[in-house]
């Protein structure tokens, strides 16, 4: 009976750890990242998730509101090293018998959310509307990855909210006074007697507090009450098939970061690299084939290596004049809004002429019929080589065929 009790209880502690196990997973997967993630990572995924399940977006809706609370708190413990330790051997079990809940000193989520956006508590987020400036980057990409699509990894260089303070610029979030210069207003308010009885009041922003209404008694030992700092942060961006040259791919709320102020966005605009051998004309694509004296004669068979590495086959039978156009249906660029439909693709061939004919082969005339042939523009141009039939003499045409 004893044995018994014992396995009783081994089972139990067994089953007790697997829970902490699987407990030890939650914060992760709130966020939405592996167990291995970076800082920057965790940051990038609480900004994301935050603005979506932000209570004011979702009014009434207390299931967003208790996610808002969850990404909270999983972005608090995992950005504290070692809270983040003791939560990856533990679980939120260790971090409560430890005393170590909440993150760094920031207990309501909001504000959190705040120093990241510039604001937003309850019924705030959209009372200060206050945004940086966007970040342009131009994105050089191929013809290739225009044709077949990419996700492109960018590493953009750009200013960030210290990790630390999270841009107050305190040692700890109770380490302020009121600003002595504006006396907490954030503004300052100057009154200026332009005429007798007439005063005219002007107000500015504070400088000694960035117009926050109070200042650090304490710094910040990371950022040294800067509040920011330069960083870099990597994106993936998606090349979609069929895109344009000068098309735009946005991220929302990613450029420079400001204390108590929403980032703009980054900005990458497309701009293809030229190609060396296809021109792109809207949805299609264009290119040069040069053929010799006999293959613009007789005819001949080439194969054309595509942007997608498949092979076009490109016949020709009889006379193949200089400048002739010949269409290949649906082998142009993919449709940007359906990527099943493609445009159409054009080789325009250019006759290779010889720079000498010999004699013997000039003597060939008489077995194969009279031979016309006359001087244009420098170059010697072969017309026709059927016994007594006509030709134009206004020179070369540009001659189009469909296939």
């Amino acid at each position: 009976m004893r044995g018994y009790h014992t396995i009783t209880y081994l089972f139990a502690l067994c089953v007790l750890f697997l829970a902490v196990l699987v407990n030890a997973g939650d914060y992760y997967d709130i966020l939405n990242i592996p167990r291995d993630a970076t800082k920057e990572q965790i940051k990038r995924h609480y900004k994301k998730l935050s603005r979506v399940h932000h209570p004011d977006k979702n009014p009434g809706d207390e299931g967003a509101s208790q996610k808002f609370m969850e990404i909270a708190n999983a972005y608090e413990v995992l950005m504290d090293d070692e809270k983040r330790s003791i939560y990856d051997r533990y679980g939120e079990e260790g971090l409560k018998q430890g005393g170590q809940g909440g993150g760094n000193q920031f207990h309501d989520p909001f504000d959190i959310f705040s120093h990241f956006f510039g604001g937003g508590r309850r019924g705030q987020e959209h009372a200060q509307e206050r945004r940086g400036p966007d970040i342009n980057i131009p994105l050089r990409v191929t013809l290739e990855e225009l044709y077949n699509g990419k996700v492109v990894e960018v590493d953009v260089s750009k200013q960030l909210l210290c990790d630390q303070c999270h841009g107050t610029g305190a040692r700890h979030q109770d380490d302020y006074q009121t600003c002595p210069v504006c006396q907490g207003r954030k503004v300052i308010v100057q009154r200026v007697q332009i005429a007798p009885g007439m005063v005219q009041q002007r107000s500015y922003e504070c400088d000694k507090c960035d117009s926050n209404g109070k200042i650090a008694t304490h710094k910040c030992p990371v950022c040294s009450g800067n509040k920011v700092h330069r960083g870099h942060e990597t994106y993936s961006v998606h090349i979609e098939p069929g895109m344009h040259n000068g098309q735009h791919v946005v991220i929302d709320g990613e450029a420079d970061e400001f204390p108590d102020m929403l980032p703009g966005d980054i900005i990458f605009h497309i701009e293809s690299l030229p190609h060396p051998v296809f021109e792109r004309v809207g949805n299609n694509l264009y290119t040069k084939q040069h053929i010799n004296l006999i293959e613009a004669l007789g005819g001949f068979h080439k194969q054309l290596n595509h942007l997608d590495d498949t092979v076009v086959d490109l016949t020709r039978e009889g006379v193949t004049p200089y400048g002739y156009v010949q269409t290949v249906k649906g082998r142009g660029m993919p449709v940007a809004d359906n990527h099943s439909e493609y445009g159409d693709l054009y080789v325009e061939y250019l006759v290779i002429f010889p720079s000498k004919v010999d004699s013997e082969t000039l003597e060939c005339k008489s077995d194969i019929g009279q031979l016309n042939i006359y001087l244009y523009t420098d170059i010697l141009f072969i017309i026709d080589i059927k016994k007594g039939s006509t030709f134009d003499t206004r020179g070369p045409k540009l001659v189009h065929q469909e296939l």
